[in-house]
């Protein structure tokens, strides 16, 4: 390296140390958020050593040196199960469906938001719409079997039993899906709502001029200003393909349902937790997460070569 590029290293350095220093007590309140990432993310994935060992009552005690090392048996015996075929199809089942009704149900609800002139009715029905996100799932669920069950509101209104929760059928998807939709919805629009917040009122104001109507702007302008938050959305939400949540399917569950609403969370928890196979449970968990950073970074690559925005 001659003077020159010396001269370069040391310029770079002194305009690192300047930002570091002017950014000094920002970077000292997100000190307390690292500690706290690297105590509870990062390690806790020591315990995927669990994957490759056999994790019984009898072994747990024991230091994780001294466990017996099984390899991949554990990933074996989940695969074979009887029910992870199943559950693999109905958590993609579910998660394909709740990602592409959520998404557009949320980006509409939004827009419908926006276009509304009068602020407090906007302001009011937003607050509305939002609070059920902060429900808990054992009372939507009371709530939904007292619609959905056979003879509740439903079935009063059409005058027939549709048997939405007690046919052994893949229609209990829809069910879970509209049920999630209707809790997460006005939550999820939020995020949609502060991304048309930085779109120019200018461009409004020019296709107000050009003769465009109101279906014509959000066309054209609102949607195509969303769209690089649409696109990340939907990358984080493709990586958390496989991470569906058991509280709402076990909850909306019954005998007659349960061989289509059983997800790879909930059979990690039957055979990991509840037969105390610890060495499976953790090996499905792994599964469950090697999956999704591998869609999240499949999703990822796909979005910046069609020439969209992405995460990295």
């Amino acid at each position: 390296m001659g003077v020159k590029g010396a001269k370069e290293v040391r310029k770079k350095q002194r305009i690192t140390l300047d930002v570091l220093w002017k950014q000094r007590y920002l970077l000292m309140m997100s000190v307390p958020f690292v500690i706290w990432l690297i105590i509870f993310k990062y390690i806790p994935l020591w315990g995927w050593t669990m994957a490759f060992q056999e994790v019984k009552p009898a072994t747990f005690a024991l230091p994780i040196w001294e466990r017996p090392f099984v390899g991949f048996e554990n990933f074996t015996k989940a695969f074979e199960d009887r029910l992870f075929q199943q559950t693999m199809i109905n958590t993609l089942g579910i998660s394909i469906l709740g990602i592409a009704v959520g998404t557009l149900t949320a980006i509409a609800f939004a827009v419908l938001l926006n276009e509304l002139v009068f602020s407090g009715f906007k302001k009011v029905t937003q607050t509305i719409s939002y609070l059920p996100h902060f429900v808990s799932w054992v009372i939507i669920a009371s709530i939904a079997k007292n619609i959905f069950n056979d003879g509740g509101v439903v079935d009063s209104l059409v005058g027939t039993n549709l048997h939405l929760m007690s046919t052994n059928s893949p229609l209990i998807w829809l069910v879970i899906v509209v049920i999630e939709c209707w809790k997460e919805m006005g939550w999820s629009a939020i995020i949609y709502l502060s991304s048309m917040a930085g779109i120019d009122p200018g461009l409004y104001e020019a296709a107000q001029i050009d003769g465009a109507n109101r279906f014509q702007k959000i066309w054209h302008i609102t949607l195509p200003g969303i769209r690089p938050t649409i696109v990340v959305l939907l990358i984080m939400s493709i990586g958390g393909a496989l991470n569906v949540g058991m509280e709402r399917q076990m909850l909306l569950s019954n005998a007659l349902v349960q061989d289509h609403t059983m997800v790879l969370s909930w059979f990690s928890y039957m055979r990991g937790i509840k037969s105390s196979d610890y060495g499976l449970g953790t090996a499905l968990g792994v599964f469950q997460s090697v999956v999704g950073i591998t869609l999240l970074l499949i999703a990822n690559k796909i979005a910046s070569m069609v020439g969209e925005d992405k995460l990295v």
